[in-house]
């Protein structure tokens, strides 16, 4: 994703990406260095970890604390992790000054987040859910009504259904699979994970 600023004839490009780790963050931020080295500064930032722990940033070239500070805390106020940003600035032939730098810089970020969109990573489980062939048909039909889709149903000596739920979920899932069946289904706690849910703006 990549948001375009333009302050006093210089251009701010900011490319955003999501990463999984540390490594992943410098390999994005060395490649696109590689594919702007025309530019007069490719200032970076990012935050990586699951929890947001380990933060680094670059002015490129900037004076100090113009660039990738403003850059990094514009990520950290929004509360991401997992993502990258490199702003690639060409010269405008006007100097903007220590704070209008900042400004530029941040605004370049929270332009580009703003475009993309958020989403939140909530955590999840599979619970499977299996029931006799008798009561699959009833038992399925009041699962889509109430529940998310399964992401998989087999048929064998029994019918499963596999129902990934919000983990503070799982207990009520299994609660309400009893009920719907009286006491029939038997439910089985899988995987945990997590779900990408969009975050409005």
């Amino acid at each position: 994703m990549t948001h375009e600023l333009e302050v006093r004839r210089s251009r701010f490009a900011c490319t955003l990406a999501r990463v999984a780790g540390e490594d992943e963050a410098v390999a994005f931020i060395t490649a696109h260095r590689r594919a702007h080295r025309d530019a007069t500064h490719n200032c970076t930032a990012y935050v990586v970890g699951e929890h947001g722990e380990i933060t680094k940033s670059s002015d490129d070239g900037e004076p100090a604390g113009t660039a990738g500070i403003p850059m990094l805390e514009v990520l950290v106020r929004r509360g991401l992790t997992g993502t990258a940003a490199v702003v690639t600035r060409h010269f405008g032939g006007v100097k903007l000054g220590a704070g209008g730098l900042a400004r530029a810089y941040g605004q370049a970020v929270a332009g580009a987040i703003d475009a993309a969109g958020l989403v939140e990573l909530r955590p999840v489980v599979t619970m499977t859910a299996a029931v006799g062939h008798a009561l699959a048909g009833r038992f399925l039909g009041d699962l889509h009504a109430r529940w998310p889709r399964p992401s998989d149903v087999r048929y064998g000596a029994a019918v499963e259904a596999d129902v990934t739920v919000p983990a503070e979920r799982a207990g009520e899932f299994a609660a309400w699979a009893a009920e719907a069946t009286a006491g029939a289904a038997v439910v089985r706690r899988g995987a945990a994970g997590h779900m990408e849910v969009p975050v409005a703006p």
